[in-house]
């Protein structure tokens, strides 16, 4: 932050004391670049601001008939930046944007501040052009989870069948409330209302018979609103959205159904299933995109659900285009991903590197071996082969330069398809005491093996070291622990 900047805060607030410790006056010298909320949980959290598409004709009343609908979905009103009001009531009305540094993104803004087009995920460089006035915090996630814990507690005194997505959403099945409530209005009204005056931020809330529509009726519902969508018009309600409304259509599945001319709810609902798996190559997806165009959806709360995946990840302090750097970040975050794999008491048999290019688009790539893995060695080498499939490119040797086809922001890796230790353990085969052959033992997404052999090399390779590594990792662990987490590190060549 620039002085010039931190002198605007103080001419701003009164009392400026308080924010001493958020604000980053001074640069600091780093050897890694700088730190994400991803480290070391789950990857696909969204503890932020909804960019969902709304709909200003959907939120409407849609009835009273509110039979069948005991699914809720309670999304928090711009979470961090209403955390931030709370702490700092002199933020009230004010711009806040949380996030700081130029190579950083938007992790959530006030409402005032979206008035400027500022949104999630966009370049702080590009927020503070949009509101050079923004009042610019770092993202502080031990206060939010701080806050999230009181949310829920309010929701905990309704029922204790409770899905929590994230620090800011969460689904509620009150499906027995019921019998003392009677309506499912009146708990969403009692839960907006508590955690207004208990928490001091606002939520909205979408009440459904399943969690997809109830999902997209809260995000209809904001801010601080709610909106019931009866079982009778969940169908009609969801027709009206954009194809890219639905959770789980990304990038590269929207760009397929733009092929076939599908651009709306409504356009998807006019295919059939056939057409659908044809189009997307995927029988699992399309049965659940022909399932969702039609309002249909899990209702379904999972409680205490296990991690989906674990992960760790940076932004560069300039965009790089060297192989040596983007392999030295992800050594790092293999290295990360394992320690908290191991803490866990988990193993993974899925890999992922992500990477954020400089136009802040995504790409990534996924590998799943035979073995559980939980250790930096066994996870580094399928990230460099995952790095240069990613990019369309040859491998380098070990150490040796290369420039890439594309300038890199951000790279990091996740883990997932988790099992215990109890689960996880390794036996050799005959075929592994036989020796190696020249096939890789890697899998990719939908289960084929590449390399020309059967994998027995690899294989080998992993029951013979796999032990070792792991005793040697466990032992840096301790040292962590004793000495601080990056007083150690694994040397993967």
């Amino acid at each position: 932050m620039t002085p010039l900047f931190a002198n605007q805060i103080v001419n701003d607030l009164q009392n400026t004391s308080r924010l001493s410790d958020h604000f980053l006056l001074l640069p600091t010298k780093t050897v890694l670049p700088a730190r994400t909320e991803a480290e070391g949980r789950r990857m696909p959290y969204n503890g932020s601001m909804s960019t969902a598409p709304r709909l200003a004709a959907a939120k409407h009343s849609w009835g009273d008939d509110f039979r069948g609908c005991s699914m809720l979905h309670i999304d928090m009103d711009a979470f961090y930046a209403s955390c931030e009001i709370v702490r700092y009531p002199e933020l009230k009305g004010k711009p806040v944007i949380i996030g700081t540094g130029q190579r950083s993104v938007v992790s959530a803004a006030s409402y005032e501040a979206r008035a400027f087009g500022v949104n999630s995920a966009m370049a702080v460089a590009q927020a503070r052009r949009l509101c050079p006035q923004g009042i610019y915090l770092p993202v502080d996630m031990a206060y939010y989870r701080s806050m999230s814990r009181k949310v829920f507690a309010i929701f905990h005194q309704v029922t204790d069948q409770i899905e929590q997505v994230s620090v800011d959403e969460g689904y509620m099945d009150v499906s027995a409330a019921l019998l003392q409530w009677g309506d499912p209005r009146k708990i969403g009204a009692w839960i907006r209302q508590e955690v207004r005056e208990r928490v001091g931020v606002t939520c909205s809330v979408g009440i459904a018979s399943n969690k997809l529509i109830a999902k997209l009726a809260s995000t209809n519902a904001k801010p601080d609103g709610m909106l019931l969508i009866p079982v009778g018009r969940q169908a009609e309600f969801i027709q009206m959205m954009p194809v890219r409304s639905i959770p789980g259509i990304g990038p590269s599945t929207q760009k397929a159904l733009e092929k076939w001319g599908i651009a709306t709810v409504k356009q998807l609902s006019q295919l059939s299933l056939a057409d659908l798996t044809s189009a997307l190559r995927s029988p699992a997806h399309a049965r659940y995109l022909y399932e969702a165009a039609r309002g249909i959806g899990s209702d379904q709360v999972v409680v205490d659900a296990p991690d989906k995946s674990i992960g760790a990840e940076r932004t560069f302090p300039h965009d790089t285009d060297s192989w040596l750097a983007v392999a030295g970040l992800l050594r790092w975050a293999c290295d990360r991903v394992a320690t908290t794999l191991r803490e866990r008491g988990l193993y993974a048999r899925t890999v992922t590197v992500k990477l954020r290019l400089a136009d802040l688009s995504h790409i990534s790539k996924s590998l799943t071996v035979a073995e559980p893995m939980n250790t930096a060695s066994q996870l580094y080498p399928l990230a460099l082969k995952l790095l240069a499939r990613l990019l369309s490119m040859g491998q380098p040797a070990a150490g040796k330069e290369a420039r890439l086809p594309q300038q890199i922001r951000l790279a990091g890796i996740g883990t997932s398809h988790f099992s215990d230790a109890e689960h996880a353990s390794y036996q050799q085969s005959f075929d592994d005491l036989l020796g190696p052959d020249d096939g890789s033992g890697i899998e990719d997404a939908g289960g084929n093996r590449s390399g020309s052999g059967s994998g027995n090399g690899r294989r080998a390779e992993q029951g013979g070291s796999k032990a070792k590594h792991e005793k040697v990792e466990s032992a840096l662990d301790r040292i962590r622990r004793k000495y601080g987490k990056d007083s150690a590190s694994f040397g993967l060549g």
